[in-house]
């Protein structure tokens, strides 16, 4: 759907075999593997899609069916809020039509007010990992992105490099200062093309539809090739710009081998120990992607692997955390004990940690020091469901606060237990 869209709004605008180019671009680059094949990006994939039918409304005049379909979009994910200023940039190079500036305003407020929506749920919600929540300062986020704009378009042109977990640290500041110096120059010298709607206009709008995600708003991932979907609306076009003029023989080269390495994508993806062996491969120094592989392995492979992690980030308390859990699917909370005990000793704060260990200890038939220990978990995170669901499991229920965000299920697993 989001292909043919594309295909319908960009014809309209710009010679169709370019279009035809930027469509089969948007359809086969190994970027959209990610977001195709990971089912936490299906909202990106929606709004995406009703964007395309806003551009679609827009350029044959029903602007304020744009309108409304952007706001579906919002609705979706509010990672399109820029997509209006796209609309703008499009009113200043093709049309300044004055009629077109009501509904972009209207855009402009629903932009607003989805904004502040994220930034509070992002403050109240735990574990969001974005905003307040993120790992990262919105100043060391902002550093790093310019580096990881010029990764992904170093990605557009040769693709290579494509990870669930990328490798990415924040900067020095004059390599943040250099990064960021380069994309900006890549964008003055695409203005050039601005008012003529060409290859740099298109070129300024994909940077305009990544902003969002690649600027000062932090979140815990610095970079996701899955945030390129939308702005692979600009950056398509501006490709099938570029290349109308190349032989169809070379087009047919181009596009079979970006299907040969979206391909190998999707292979990747098919399973969760085959995509985090790519990951750990691919970032040999990050503790996630083997976090993750020990989970997707059966114990006695995970074991070994958690090992290794361990001696290089002895520090680490997410690593015998996971060999605790392993222990305890094991039935060796003998053994997942200590290992839960060494996870608080690096992180006494972590309500996860305290409640982990009072799971060990109930198993132990230590049934006073695990209420304790759960107990405790609730007082540092008044929310955190599984030390409220095993005190309720011993016969001590405690209520939740109003404020906590459990899904239906778990509010009926508290209310039926």
């Amino acid at each position: 759907m989001a292909v043919v869209l594309l295909f319908e709004a960009l014809r309209r605008i710009i010679a169709p075999q370019a279009a035809f180019i930027a469509a089969a671009i948007f359809a086969v680059h190994p970027f959209q593997a990610e977001p195709v094949n990971y089912i936490f990006a299906r909202s990106i994939l929606l709004a995406t899609v009703l964007c395309l039918a806003a551009l679609a409304s827009w350029l044959r005049g029903d602007l304020w069916w744009a309108a409304a379909w952007f706001a579906a979009a919002l609705l979706a994910k509010e990672e399109c809020v820029a997509f209006p200023v796209f609309l703008l940039l499009m009113h200043f190079a093709r049309s300044r039509d004055s009629r077109e500036l009501k509904p972009i305003g209207a855009m402009f407020a629903f932009s607003i007010a989805a904004g502040v929506r994220v930034l509070l749920a992002a403050q109240s919600v735990p574990g969001s990992g974005a905003g307040a929540q993120a790992a990262v300062t919105w100043q060391a986020y902002l550093a790093s992105q310019g580096a990881v704009i010029l990764r992904y378009l170093r990605m557009l042109l040769v693709p290579a490099g494509f990870t669930v977990d990328a490798d990415i640290h924040t900067p020095a500041l004059w390599v943040a200062a250099l990064a960021w110096a380069g994309v900006i120059t890549l964008a003055v010298i695409a203005s050039v093309e601005f008012s003529r709607a060409r290859a740099g206009f298109w070129f300024l709008a994909g940077l305009v539809l990544l902003l969002p995600s690649s600027s000062i708003f932090p979140a815990t991932d610095l970079a996701a090739d899955r945030r390129m979907y939308l702005p692979m609306i600009g950056f398509a076009a501006c490709t099938g710009l570029l290349l109308e003029r190349v032989r169809p023989i070379l087009l047919t080269a181009l596009v079979i081998l970006l299907v040969g390495v979206s391909v190998a994508r999707t292979a990747t993806w098919r399973t969760e120990e085959s995509l985090w062996t790519d990951a750990a491969a691919k970032a040999p120094t990050k503790m996630r992607p083997r976090i993750q592989l020990a989970r997707a392995v059966e114990p006695g492979r995970a074991l070994p692997i958690l090992a290794e992690a361990e001696r290089m980030a002895p520090d680490d308390p997410r690593i015998p955390s996971e060999e605790g859990r392993i222990y305890l699917s094991l039935g060796r909370p003998d053994r997942a004990l200590p290992q839960f005990g060494r996870a608080l000793a690096l992180s006494p704060r972590s309500a996860e940690a305290v409640n982990n260990r009072g799971v060990a200890l109930l198993a132990l038939d230590q049934k006073e020091a695990a209420r304790v220990d759960f107990e405790r978990a609730l007082a540092i995170d008044p929310c955190i469901f599984d030390a409220r669901l095993n005190l309720l499991r011993m016969g001590i229920p405690k209520s939740a606060p109003a404020e906590c965000r459990y899904s239906a299920e778990q509010w009926t697993a508290l209310r039926t237990k």
